[in-house]
């Protein structure tokens, strides 16, 4: 099997990310009120909690964004009400040719959306579909939906602006805080990711990108009840600042990882790659069938068993896990020989001792 992981930024970029994000936040808040916990409910004229404008305000320049905007119901409810302001109820939108993740597909139920494949993988497919079919807006993963995807998002993204100007919102979850560029900044619409996965608060969305369209989602959320609370965004705010770092470490142990397991480290295990699936994670594949035996194993050596936000601030010990539904669906075998294992906060050494062990028990 051979994957196309998108490529991490290291240690000294994280820390060039924290850094940056910690000098917006200093020119948005002064010292005292950055140490208040924020308010609550929804203030007059501004329909909203001063402290999540302002907590928005930072990530809109942060992420060289028109605007921002906080919503409830996390990376799904962003990715939901991006597509509800920029192609609406009965568009025609075009995906990538691979299952498509569930909360997003019915997202696109939801909106009695008419949905179009293309490949985006093969730029020239990607042109040819655009050219003969009417398009109101595409959805662009960042991460990947199958095993062998390989495109990279900016060309994805130019080739669709160039081709038809039409609406592009981006899923950005497992891609924020370990690349250079979310999708917002290479030229998509609107850009959404979960808080959760970057360390925050449970179950608040992040959309960045056109103001026009921003302004749309803000008139989606009139009550005092879909407001994301001061308090919480500044949760937002504090994971995000703790988050480059934890993942290019992160992303430092994957790779001594594959390259140890790619060594013959452990003579049961029969390759080692990187994917993202849908975090960037270690996936092992064994000579024998022992895969579901060996996560039981595992779990007992203390290994989470599945995720919870996948990469939550809850998230500590490593994972391992069977390989993502998406990538079963491509190849339904695969949940036999081969799982997913993510450190998380762990390091190399505790990963392979518990890998080792389990395999022996699993034998």
């Amino acid at each position: 099997m051979k994957t196309f992981p998108l490529n991490s930024i290291t240690l000294e970029q994280a820390k060039e990310k924290q850094f940056r994000l910690v000098d917006e936040i200093c020119r948005e808040f002064d010292g005292t009120s950055f140490l208040s916990l924020g308010d609550l409910g929804v203030v007059k004229g501004l329909n909203k909690p001063r402290y999540a404008e302002k907590v928005e305000k930072v990530l809109a320049k942060y992420f060289e964004s028109e605007s921002s905007i906080l919503v409830t119901g996390a990376g799904t409810g962003a990715i939901r009400f991006a597509l509800m302001a920029s192609v609406g109820a009965n568009a025609t939108v075009l995906v990538h040719k691979a299952p498509i993740y569930p909360t997003t597909l019915t997202s696109l139920q939801g909106l009695n959306a008419n949905i179009i494949e293309a490949d985006y993988n093969d730029l020239e497919e990607l042109r040819e579909v655009l050219t003969n079919n009417k398009i109101d807006g595409a959805i662009v993963q960042y991460t990947r939906q199958k095993p062998d995807d390989s495109y990279d998002i900016a060309e994805v993204i130019k080739t669709i602006k160039n081709t038809k100007d039409i609406m592009i919102v981006t899923d950005d979850n497992y891609a924020v805080m370990k690349v250079e560029k979310i999708g917002a900044e290479l030229g998509a619409d609107l850009s959404c990711f979960s808080s959760f996965k970057l360390l925050g608060p449970e179950g608040v969305g992040i959309i960045v990108g056109k103001k026009e369209l921003i302004d749309k989602i803000e008139k989606m959320n009139y009550s005092g009840g879909s407001k994301v609370q001061g308090w919480q965004a500044m949760e937002v705010l504090r994971g995000l600042t703790y988050a480059p770092v934890a993942l290019a470490i992160q992303a430092e142990e994957n790779e001594e990882l594959v390259n140890k397991l790619n060594s013959g480290i452990l003579p049961e295990v029969k390759n080692a790659f990187l994917a993202n699936a849908q975090s960037k994670v270690l996936l092992v594949e064994f000579k024998e069938n022992i895969a579901e035996e060996v996560l039981v194993e595992a779990e007992k050596l203390g290994a989470a068993p599945n995720p919870i936000g996948a990469e939550s601030k809850y998230e500590l010990v490593p994972m391992f896990y069977r390989v993502s539904g998406t990538f079963l669906q491509s190849d339904p075998t695969l949940i036999k020989r081969m799982i997913r294992i993510n450190p998380m906060r762990s390091g190399s050494k505790t990963v392979l001792r518990i890998l080792e062990e389990s395999i022996k028990k699993a034998k």
